[in-house]
């Protein structure tokens, strides 16, 4: 069965660690701000946000530790692929993630990067870190519906 996709979405990358290594309580979409050659490679899909996090300085939060490739053509205006960047979010939103934040535990960990009507998107979640039992129920539960879907298969 093919899975549905919104017509607008166009997904650049994934961060499928996340949802093993984290629980998710809410997730958010915010923008980013992008520099020119920086959102070039984006359009080519030279980025990585697999060991990113975003982190509170001054109010603001920032996308950190995520990678976009140098894009070739520009020279001298090149950008640093590990810069830190600016996340856009609504000030009520600010301030909720970040009480969560300082107080809950949490950490703000981005799960996809996507374009939505032609701008970069990243879809971030409010996470809590699982302890190695949680990850060992997680095989185990991923390995049993893979089985169990075998079992009916072959029944079928």
């Amino acid at each position: 069965m093919k899975k549905k996709t919104n017509p607008g979405l166009k997904i650049i990358c994934l961060n499928r660690k996340a949802s093993f290594n984290y629980f998710f309580d809410d997730i958010y979409e915010a923008g980013i701000i992008l520099k020119g050659s920086e959102i070039k490679s984006v359009r080519n899909g030279k980025v990585n946000i697999a060991d990113s996090y975003a982190i509170e300085r001054d109010g603001e939060l920032y996308l950190v530790n995520s990678h976009i490739s140098s894009y070739k053509q520009a020279s001298l205006l090149n950008h640093n692929p590990i810069d830190e960047r600016k996340l856009l979010l609504n000030k009520k939103e600010i301030n909720k993630l970040i009480g969560k934040m300082h107080r809950d535990g949490f950490t703000l960990i981005p799960t996809r990067m996507y374009f939505k009507k032609g701008k970069a998107k990243i879809e971030i979640a409010v996470a809590k870190g699982k302890k190695q039992y949680d990850k060992r129920q997680t095989i185990k539960r991923r390995d049993w519906n893979r089985d169990k879907s075998r079992y009916f298969r072959k029944s079928s």
